[in-house]
């Protein structure tokens, strides 16, 4: 049982970074997207696409490709958008609490 949460802990960590969640959002609503696809709507230096991306495929968040000289990427599960929407959403559910929070503190 330990590891599963030692392998539970590594998959989170791969989902740390606000890069790779905007990868992973990216890639959410398209059935594949080369690596210049990529580049073009995250605003990132190739280098450090090409090192998120490595993670992400390592990690089986990501599956990718190579067709020439392209590689495309794709989601590998289709319910890792559903767990970042979820937690997502508990974000936002906190945000809202503090805010009301926030405000009723200042009255």
């Amino acid at each position: 049982m330990m590891d599963l949460f030692i392998r539970h802990a590594d998959i989170c960590k791969t989902f740390s970074n606000p890069k790779r969640l905007e990868i992973i959002s990216c890639l959410r609503d398209n059935a594949e997207l080369t690596a210049s696809d990529l580049l073009d709507k995250i605003k990132i230096g190739k280098a450090n696409l090409s090192q998120h991306m490595a993670v992400l495929v390592q990690k089986g968040v990501v599956k990718s490709r190579r067709e020439g000289i392209n590689v495309f990427y794709k989601l590998s599960d289709a319910r890792i958008t559903q767990a970042c929407d979820i937690m997502r959403e508990v974000l936002i559910s906190n945000l809202e609490a503090e805010a009301k929070a926030l405000k009723q503190f200042k009255k």
